[in-house]
């Protein structure tokens, strides 16, 4: 019966599945992380200058990666679209929020075959941590600690104070960049936002 309600509207009724989920999600993820995470106030929303824009192909990168290995940006060359998911910094509130909500759209990512790769100037041990705190994520976690932020600054998204803006960016196949989305430091990208973006990629 609900599928057949939704028939006319599935992708809105999908949207509020997921932010349902998210909100619920995110309401116990917090009380696990109660009294671990920094809070740094409000920052100033952007602080650097994309060096990169559509239509143009993404430098490539290797970066050390959480299961002990490196994960490369041209690894996935004409086998999968990617996502980066820049972040600032582990164990702060929105990056804390954010990470977890992409496991409700796991299914999502394989539709339209896209992998994640979530990138912080933090160290593996760090990430390491605050990672099994909030619980597995299905994605790479790629560290950009040294030398310090050298693929946020490629991509011309490492803020004065040493740390990646939050940024979404997509690639596809081909290594072409068909989005990019630096983002309020403050608050979480927008999850349809990501969802309608992927969806235009071809499969």
């Amino acid at each position: 019966m609900f599928n057949q309600l939704c028939h006319p509207h599935r992708g809105m009724c999908q949207f509020i599945c997921i932010l349902l989920l998210f909100l619920s999600h995110n309401l116990v993820n917090a009380q696990d992380l109660k009294g671990s995470v920094y809070n740094p106030g409000s920052l100033k929303p952007t602080d650097s200058s994309p060096l990169v824009k559509v239509g143009d192909v993404a430098p490539d990168f290797s970066l050390p990666d959480l299961k002990g290995g490196k994960v490369s940006l041209s690894n996935f060359r004409d086998r999968q679209n990617v996502v980066l998911s820049f972040i600032p910094a582990a164990w702060t509130p929105v990056c804390s929020q954010q990470w977890p909500g992409y496991n409700l759209v796991k299914d999502i990512f394989e539709a339209n075959n896209a992998t994640l790769i979530g990138i912080s100037v933090d160290n593996i041990p760090t990430l390491y941590a605050w990672t099994e705190q909030m619980g597995k994520l299905w994605f790479h976690v790629a560290s950009d600690f040294w030398p310090h932020g050298e693929v946020a600054k490629e991509f011309g998204i490492l803020r004065s104070d040493g740390v990646s803006e939050r940024a979404t960016i997509i690639i596809d196949k081909k290594g072409v960049i068909r989005y990019v989305d630096v983002h309020d430091i403050n608050t979480i990208p927008r999850l349809e936002n990501l969802v309608n973006e992927l969806e235009k990629l071809p499969k």
